[in-house]
């Protein structure tokens, strides 16, 4: 289990559990600090409060581990290599799960560059989902998909939080939160965040 009680240093409040195997939809307009708070439970921005998986506070484990642990996913996932296989641990391995976002086994040697950003994104979630963590956090990781990649998508999520694993689910598409989260989170202005039941 996840426990969030945290302020942000945007002043946003937060306080909530996320269980194992529960997946929560967060919306807002954008601007409002969705992906600041996915970011700060990550432990990526600086940020107040207490963070802890299963009691363990966030700052008894070192980032690394948390980072493994405790997963961000940007809409717009980081590259800093040349190919795509480079940003993997044993290519073969994750072949099958890129397989299934859509993306050919040869994509591995591909050059960076030459990724749309649907295909980034697809990546950018296949190396989130080797790591086989407790806690993704998903911030928009259908926008640049077409409708067919992103029920994909969402039926690996939804894959994940059956064996087990906490999402949080930032999307602006109020259909989308409906279908992947069993609670939603909707964040105004000044960070307050209202909770609804699905």
């Amino acid at each position: 289990m996840l426990t969030v009680s945290a302020l942000t240093r945007l002043h946003i409040s937060v306080s909530f559990e996320l269980n194992d195997g529960e997946c929560i939809a967060l919306q807002g307009p954008s601007g409002v600090g969705k992906s600041l708070l996915l970011r700060a439970i990550a432990d990526l921005d600086p940020n107040e409060g207490a963070i802890k998986l299963d009691k363990t506070l966030r700052e008894a484990v070192p980032a690394p581990l948390w980072r493994k642990q405790v997963t961000y996913v940007a809409a717009e996932p980081g590259w800093w290599a040349d190919t795509v296989k480079e940003h993997f641990i044993g290519w073969n391995d994750v072949i099958p799960l890129v397989a299934r976002l859509g993306l050919p086994p040869d994509c591995g040697t591909w050059q960076i560059q030459r990724l749309s950003t649907g295909e980034k994104q697809r990546l950018g979630l296949a190396r989130a989902l080797m790591l086989q963590s407790r806690v993704l956090l998903l911030d928009e990781p259908t926008s640049a998909l077409d409708a067919t990649s992103t029920a994909i998508v969402e039926a690996i999520v939804a894959e994940r939080v059956s064996s087990g694993t906490g999402v949080i689910w930032s999307t602006h598409d109020s259909a989308q939160a409906h279908r992947v989260g069993s609670r939603l989170f909707l964040m105004g202005a000044g960070g307050r965040i209202e909770e609804h039941r699905l």
